[in-house]
């Protein structure tokens, strides 16, 4: 079994929301988990559904994997840097609070393509006829 990987940085989303839309589509067929991140309500879903195409794609480019039979080895979701921003509070105070970020990770395995045999090459060289 061949893999691939994808990896999208500083989504704009929360880790914990990603996660649970993660979750959903864990240890599926590529197929499947398309389907249902597409009809999933979720802004999370679209990040998580390119994230999954990204890897697709690489490996059908890059690492030569056959694309039907693709399934979701992982799916990772960490946590990205934090945006610090401030609200006004009671009294004239500002409340600090984090917009975060998510990192997604996925993995996607199957079966390498078969190498194509290249056909073998007509030898070019001369062959000199015997003259009787």
């Amino acid at each position: 079994m061949a893999t691939a990987q994808a990896i999208a940085k500083e989504i704009r989303h929360a880790p914990r929301k990603v996660g649970e839309v993660a979750a959903l589509v864990r240890d599926r067929s590529v197929e499947d988990a398309i389907v249902i991140l597409t009809h999933t309500p979720r802004r999370a879903a679209e990040p998580v559904r390119k994230v999954i195409e990204s890897a697709v794609a690489n490996a059908t480019n890059n690492h030569r994997i056959q694309r039907d039979g693709l399934m979701i080895e992982s799916i990772e979701v960490g946590v990205g840097t934090s945006l610090k921003r401030f609200r006004p509070g009671a009294r004239g105070m500002a409340k600090p609070y984090k917009r975060r970020n998510s990192n997604i990770k996925v993995v996607v395995s199957g079966q390498a393509k078969p190498d194509k045999k290249k056909p073998a090459k007509k030898s070019t060289a001369k062959t000199k006829k015997e003259t009787t």
